[in-house]
């Protein structure tokens, strides 16, 4: 297997008004995967998610979805895990209609709380609603906490893998934009790209990290709070990350991630310059393949 690519919803340039033509479209022009926003919330009927499953699996495109933006699990009252558990399963509902195999999820905000008091209830309320989502008979559905852009917000690297030890289905986002603003520029490069990876490897094992789910975007931060906005591959202004390094490192380890591009309207056309680099990565690596 290899990477896969797609966008985070409906590029500018989509031609057709329904979703569920989607599928269809990213297959002609040459991605993978696609990943249906419910970030605003989850409303979404069954007939069109139906629609959506059907026209991905009739053009071999690989569906994830994104849970409510306003997912905080690290809020310990009572009445927001019970919003939180309601916001997941439903999220998840849509996802088993359309044949999703992942939903990825928000950790929460440190709300004046050390990041270890924070990281502490959110694995108790993730222990909560993977116990929901099993009772629900969602277990077939992989949860893949994000990574977050935000200094105040819980979601560093280190934080979503120690979410993703509670349970061996737990899948990371790590969405590398987020990466790079949170750490103001620091996370990007060879090296850096090289140290994340095995990160992930030490703590999940190789097996488990190797098809990780990722968003990856260029990111403009500001030196106090970390993400403002995301950029274009067109953008000037130095934006990061530079997706060369990453792509060049996945292809080198022979990994199989799901690449979901957050550009700002041109998600899926900077998904295709991804594939493209990648694909120039593999073949530098491994020699030419097929397909």
């Amino acid at each position: 297997m290899s990477a896969r690519f797609g966008p985070a919803g409906n590029p500018d340039n989509f031609p057709y008004k329904s979703s569920a033509d989607a599928p269809r479209w990213l297959g002609e022009i040459g991605l993978d995967c696609y990943e249906y926003q419910c970030g605003k919330g989850v409303r979404v009927g069954e007939e069109t998610a139906r629609k959506v499953g059907a026209a991905a699996a009739a053009n071999g495109i690989a569906l994830s979805l994104h849970a409510p933006y306003f997912i905080n699990l690290a809020n310990p009252d009572p009445e927001s895990l019970e919003k939180t558990t309601g916001y997941i399963t439903g999220a998840c509902l849509v996802a088993h209609q359309m044949g999703a195999s992942r939903v990825v999820i928000h950790s929460g905000a440190l709300m004046k709380r050390t990041r270890r008091e924070a990281l502490e209830i959110a694995k108790a309320s993730l222990r909560h609603v993977m116990r929901v989502c099993d009772d629900q008979g969602f277990g077939h559905i992989t949860l893949c906490p994000e990574t977050m852009g935000k200094i105040n917000q819980l979601g560093d690297l280190e934080e979503v893998l120690e979410l993703c030890t509670l349970d061996e289905r737990l899948v990371p986002c790590v969405d590398f934009g987020h990466l790079y603003a949170r750490s103001l520029g620091a996370d990007e490069g060879a090296e850096a790209c090289a140290r994340m990876l095995e990160r992930m490897a030490q703590v999940l094992g190789e097996e488990r990290a190797s098809r990780f789910h990722s968003h990856f975007s260029r990111i403009e931060f500001t030196p106090n709070g970390g993400e403002k906005c995301h950029r274009t591959f067109a953008d000037h202004g130095g934006y990061g990350p530079d997706w060369d390094p990453l792509a060049r490192e996945v292809a080198r380890r022979g990994w199989s991630p799901t690449f979901i591009c957050e550009s700002a309207g041109t998600q899926a056309e900077d998904a295709l310059e991804m594939k493209r680099v990648y694909r120039s990565c593999l073949a530098e690596v491994h020699g030419p393949r097929e397909g």
